[in-house]
């Protein structure tokens, strides 16, 4: 079953296009990664999906039985950790949509926020200030808060850059198991050997899509040569063009 539907789909800034005529799905229970050269349109990609930057052309299409709403972790560079706020109340967040973002957490939601912690290897940690974690720490934190919105898609940009390789392992764990338990996941990622061992499935970009299928059958030499040289010769300036999806 579908999950998500992209149509001729080009996304871009101030009508220049970063990713241009993407057509395919992501079928529902799904693992995908999202891999291809610097500048591809990874992360615009997942932008577009969560509705932070609309089309140019095409459509995003979510489709019946999944729930229009994703659990979305920018990459870390994004990211705001000089604050004075608990390892406790980061996670909590993750329970905005039980909650409203005014109300407190009870015991019953306090106990559901150190389960999630323990999950992602932070028992004791829910009085530690942010501020005071590493970043392999604090990336399990944001795993956890994304645990407590408990959305049916899940989207994740880079998230294991700068982090030790024990937290990566841990997480990389963390995603076979939701995937296992029949959430849409995808992942953008530039580690390939990680993409060959945990992700079934991958979506080759270099501005548009040089192949989406099984990872086996996506990841050739011939694939990321020929994403390489039309990522390079991509011009920033041009405008959409008037081609459409076959």
């Amino acid at each position: 079953m579908t999950a998500i539907q992209l149509q001729d789909l080009t996304l871009g800034y101030e009508r220049h296009p970063a990713i241009h005529h993407l057509t395919g799905v992501f079928e529902q229970g799904s693992l995908t990664a999202v891999v291809g050269p610097n500048g591809a349109g990874k992360s615009t990609l997942l932008k577009g999906l969560m509705g932070l930057l609309p089309p140019l052309a095409g459509q995003i299409t979510w489709h019946v039985g999944v729930a229009k709403f994703a659990a979305y972790l920018p990459q870390q560079a994004e990211l705001e950790i000089d604050f004075p706020i608990t390892v406790e109340e980061v996670a909590s967040l993750g329970l905005w949509q039980q909650i409203g973002w005014f109300r407190g957490i009870n015991q019953l939601l306090r106990t559901k926020v150190a389960e999630s912690l323990a999950k992602v290897g932070l028992s004791g940690f829910a009085r530690r200030e942010v501020n005071s974690l590493s970043g392999g720490q604090f990336q399990r934190l944001l795993f956890a808060r994304l645990l407590l919105q408990e959305a049916q898609v899940i989207l994740l940009d880079e998230p294991f850059t700068a982090i030790d390789q024990r937290t990566t392992t841990d997480l990389l764990n963390l995603i076979t198991s939701l995937y296992q338990q029949g959430h849409t996941i995808i992942v953008v990622l530039h580690d390939l050997t990680q993409v060959k061992q945990y992700f079934p499935s991958t979506l080759l970009l270099a501005r548009e899509t040089i192949a989406w299928g099984p990872t086996t059958t996506v990841l050739t030499t011939a694939n990321l040569a020929r994403a390489q040289v039309i990522q390079e010769a991509w011009d920033e300036q041009a405008p959409i063009c008037g081609r459409r999806a076959s």
